[in-house]
């Protein structure tokens, strides 16, 4: 029963659709239909038959720290900010799942010291990273993979899970009381690396959106990225005393934002907030609530023939008189006069003989 209820819901507003077109085919040779012979209204499966929008323009900003690394942004004694700002187009591909091109640009500052006497020695380093990625990033809508089909509340808060993958360019310096030491003066160690096909880098995160109006989402999010480079701390070149203090070979940063969607397009909804399978369970649920009392004969039967009033098309039909579908009383030989009055029912005749030919 349900199965069936459910076929039926999400059938019946597909064939509303489909007749409420404007389109009109003229040629069997356009959009052909089985049932029609290509001559039904029918709507081209293009940009116009959206139902919602799904491109929206994306940005934001917040603090960001090199976290997993030689040189780190927090210590016990000490916090270096940094920050991470960020556009995106984003393309919703379902209500589920969407994808971006997102650029981010950022710096974090960062410290460390060496052990022993070459640390005493340089002191504590800082080190500061510039950095700027380009990335395609997939947007998981965990919020509509696993939202209850029998809720039928609408919803504005959402929870989202991203990951992605991209190229990157950074540029870094590292300064201390020892590192090129000339005289009583020293001089920063830079790294510029170009971005480019050698460095890729990975991202994910989490994210809190909150859909303000059809227009607008504000969204809190945070990310961490994976460098994949021993260098990206500012820690120097590879093997470099600095580089050596975690044996990790990936320096990693952590990222805290809040930020705004713009959603794009004219219609009312936006697919990232809508959900066509708890839409399909709450049309069934209508038609299982709905009253099952059928009224026949709303209108009566005046004439009491067997006819609703209601498509009675003879409302005054003899009493007694074989009547059709329709209500109207039978004729059988079609000759005017009907069989209650005809003597003659199969041969037709004048109303002066009763209906019955004359010899």
């Amino acid at each position: 029963m349900k199965l069936g209820l459910l076929l039926l819901a999400t059938t019946l507003p597909i064939a509303a659709f489909a007749q409420n077109s404007s389109t009109t085919v003229n040629s069997s040779t356009e959009y052909p239909n089985t049932f029609s012979s290509g001559s039904a209204n029918v709507q081209p499966f293009d940009n116009k038959a959206r139902r919602f929008r799904d491109w929206s323009i994306s940005v934001g900003g917040g603090p960001a720290f090199m976290v997993h690394s030689d040189l780190k942004s927090i210590r016990k004694d000490n916090i270096k900010w940094g920050y991470n700002a960020y556009v995106s187009i984003d393309k919703q591909i379902s209500h589920t799942f969407g994808l971006s091109i997102i650029y981010t640009r950022g710096e974090t500052k960062q410290t460390g010291q060496l052990a022993g006497a070459a640390g005493q020695a340089a002191g504590v380093a800082t080190a500061t990273t510039q950095v700027d990625q380009l990335a395609l990033l997939g947007d998981i809508n965990f919020s509509n993979l696993l939202r209850r089909v029998d809720n039928h509340s609408p919803y504005r808060w959402a929870f989202h899970g991203y990951m992605g993958i991209g190229l990157q360019g950074y540029r870094t310096s590292l300064h201390d009381n020892d590192k090129n030491k000339w005289g009583n003066k020293t001089a920063p160690t830079f790294i510029d690396v170009p971005m480019g096909i050698g460095s890729v880098y990975y991202q994910g995160g989490l994210g809190l959106k909150y859909n303000v109006s059809k227009l607008i989402d504000i969204e809190a999010r945070t990310m961490y990225f994976i460098s994949g480079d021993d260098e990206f701390d500012g820690g120097g070149l590879a093997y470099n005393n600095y580089n050596l203090i975690n044996p990790r070979k990936s320096d990693n940063s952590w990222a805290v934002t809040l930020g705004a969607s713009f959603k794009l397009g004219k219609h009312e909804s936006h697919l990232a907030w809508h959900d066509p399978l708890q839409e399909a369970y709450y049309r069934t649920s209508v038609l299982e609530n709905a009253s099952t009392d059928l009224v026949v004969c709303e209108k009566g039967d005046a004439d009491n023939d067997g006819v609703c009033d209601d498509w009675d098309r003879q409302l005054d039909t003899p009493a007694g008189a074989r009547v059709d579908g329709a209500g109207v009383a039978l004729d059988m030989d079609l000759d005017g006069i009907i069989d209650l009055y005809d003597k003659c029912v199969t041969v037709p005749g004048p109303v002066e003989n009763n209906g019955c030919p004359v010899k």
